[in-house]
């Protein structure tokens, strides 16, 4: 036994006392952990609950069901159409490039598609799926699902994707749907706009009733595990479809006005009803194929299209504009009369050309025509009358004439990329060129030359108005829209635009209704040839053809031909017209790109469409309103 020493106690009380401090410490540590274990589990049991249950459960967004869109008939312009696409998902972009990798070596989907889909599988945020490729076959269908289990977070969806039965006879004037962008989402509050398989109207109908189109979403209550992965469906609450849209667009009849300008490379035709405004046609050639775009367009295609002389993606139906030629000379003419420049009475003369200073100004027939009123100036388009009917009426009063007519402006169509034309005043040269009026501007603008130019849409507009007896009816493009458990019913008939009148003098307008009337009606008129037989089919119209390229005198003495001239400088050719020539009902404005005559070459395709639209008579048809609930 070893004899106890002074320093063991000292050692022994050291120790002692450094195991009740540590036994301190931890009977501190201990009650804190104690007290925060208390806290978490008893005083704030429910709000973690709260907080569990939401990181379990996940509710996502449901895109609704797009509105339809139908013509004034109840055919199908624009349906839904169910497809499989393939889906994935990803924690915030973690082994996206793996994902994107594999996918690749099945779906090839190539650089452009690879780096959208790794992009958009980086910024997706809990677990959110994004399209990896839409319209997918069985083939592809099979693939994926074959190699699922090295597919970790893909998976196949059933889908809807917009479909065109009509394709490029519609294109333009129903337009496309595509990818939601950052400029669709400009002051747009709508949360469904952020799902990756949502599309947004990009063009024509589809774009202008956007917002009716898109309707409500709905939600889906999922389970998820701790990737935010789908476990199963809990809850879901269906969206509320889109409204469909009914078109005043009459299906049979654009078809119609298809057919007849196939003949011609490029063009437009617009019949409007005067008496309300309905679009019936409005055809614009070449179009496209708007499904292309629904699916995806690829760059070659896209290429191909921007590189087409044609231009097809061009709506020149309301974004062509073009010199009016002598279809503007009824402005001139009513301007003159209305403005007391001349009278009915009032007869100038024409010798072939008109000479301002050292400068002739043609008239179209050489050797002229002699002395002529406004009816007779009108029916034969003599360009002298007209000269002088401008000059002494000014190009404030035409301007201001044309412009109550509906040029020089906007219509309240509502399509995307409508464009304005432009009626040239003092002012507008000035600001643009840097030079003052000029009389010999006067003379071009009297012939709708020069710096005027317009659309297809505002030539029927113009057509309309004189035609109706001198309202300011307005063009409309959609007849109805509903929900689909909604039923569409017909407006009141009407007789009489329900538009506020222009104010021209009755006399006046009936000796323009007469010059139009002799042009087809009689022996003396530019369109003799067109003329129908059929009393009940008799119509009233103007031909007119626009200089693309100045004849120079040099030209003239050799006799150059428009059919020697390459295509892209031939004249354009345009004709309006309105009917039945007795109690007019529907007008129609043509054009055809470089169709070098407007009697010629625009004039049959009005007479044809315009005689097609009396026979059908679209606003009698008892057939233009369904019932939208069994579509």
């Amino acid at each position: 036994m070893k004899p106890f020493r002074k320093g063991d106690g000292e050692r022994s009380g050291l120790f002692t006392r450094r195991a009740l401090l540590l036994g301190g410490v931890q009977g501190i540590l201990l009650s804190a952990l104690a007290g925060r274990l208390y806290q978490l589990q008893v005083i704030e049991t429910h709000r973690f609950a709260t907080l569990a249950e939401e990181n379990r459960i996940n509710l996502r967004l449901l895109p609704p069901s797009r509105g339809m869109i139908f013509d004034r008939t109840g055919q199908p312009l624009a349906v839904n159409r169910n497809n499989f696409r393939a889906m994935a998902t990803s924690d915030r972009g973690r082994g996206a490039d793996v994902l994107v990798e594999r996918l690749d070596q099945i779906l090839n989907l190539g650089e452009t598609e690879r780096n959208r889909l790794l992009r958009d599988l980086k910024r997706s945020r809990n677990a959110q799926p994004v399209v990896v490729r839409e319209n997918l076959g069985w083939e592809d269908v099979a693939r994926i699902e074959f190699n699922a289990p090295d597919l970790p977070g893909v998976f196949i969806d059933l889908g809807q994707s917009r479909d065109y039965p009509e394709g490029e006879l519609m294109s333009h004037i129903v337009g496309y749907t595509g990818r939601v962008s950052d400029e669709d989402l400009a002051g747009r509050d709508d949360p469904v706009l952020q799902l990756a398989t949502m599309r947004f109207g990009k063009k024509g109908v589809e774009r202008s009733l956007e917002d009716d189109l898109r309707g409500r979403a709905g939600a889906v209550q999922v389970e998820v595990n701790a990737v935010g992965r789908v476990v199963r469906e809990l809850d879901r609450t269906e969206g509320q479809p889109g409204s469909n849209a009914l078109l005043t667009i009459d299906l049979d009849l654009q078809r119609f006005a298809a057919e007849k300008m196939k003949q011609h490379q490029s063009g437009s035709v617009v019949v409007l009803d005067v008496i309300t405004g309905d679009v019936l046609v409005m055809a614009s050639t070449p179009g496209f194929d708007p499904s292309t775009f629904a699916r995806g367009i690829t760059h070659s295609e896209w290429r191909d299209l921007l590189d087409n002389p044609e231009r097809p993606l061009h709506n020149k139906a309301i974004a062509g504009v073009y010199p009016p030629g002598s279809t503007y000379k009824m402005v001139t003419a009513l301007a003159a009369l209305e403005s007391k420049a001349i009278d009915p009475y009032t007869r100038l003369p024409c010798v072939g050309y008109l000479e301002l200073g050292s400068i002739k100004f043609h008239c179209w027939l050489k050797g002229g025509h002699g002395s002529t009123n406004v009816v007779e100036a009108i029916a034969g388009s003599c360009d002298c009358f007209f000269y002088e009917a401008a000059r002494r009426a000014g190009v404030d009063r035409i301007s201001d004439m044309a412009t109550r007519l509906g040029f020089g402006r906007q219509s309240d169509l509502g399509l995307p990329g409508e464009s304005a034309g432009n009626q040239p005043t003092r002012a507008w040269k000035q600001e643009k060129v840097g030079k003052p009026w000029q009389h010999g501007d006067t003379f071009n603008l009297g012939i709708g030359q020069g710096y005027m130019n317009c659309t297809p849409l505002q030539l029927a507009i113009m057509t309309a108005r004189l035609a109706n007896g001198g309202y300011e009816v307005q063009p409309n493009l959609l007849l109805a829209k509903a929900t689909p458990r909604e039923e569409l019913g017909p407006p009141p008939p009407r007789s009489k635009p329900a538009a506020p009148s222009l104010r021209l003098n009755p006399q006046h307008l009936a000796m323009i209704r007469d010059g139009m009337n002799q042009v087809v009606n009689s022996g003396l008129g530019t369109a003799n040839q067109l003329r129908v037989r059929d009393p009940a089919l008799a119509f009233a119209g103007k031909t007119g053809t626009a200089q693309v390229k100045r004849i120079t005198e040099r030209e003239r003495d050799m006799g150059i031909t428009q059919a020697q001239l390459p295509w892209h400088l031939r004249h354009h050719a345009l004709f309006v017209c309105y009917g039945p020539v007795d109690n007019p009902r529907y007008a129609c404005a043509v054009i055809v790109e470089h169709g070098m005559a407007g009697g010629a070459t625009a004039g049959p395709i009005g007479r044809d469409v315009l005689v097609e639209t009396m026979k059908r008579d679209p606003s009698r048809r008892s057939d233009r309103f369904r019932k939208m609930a069994s579509r």
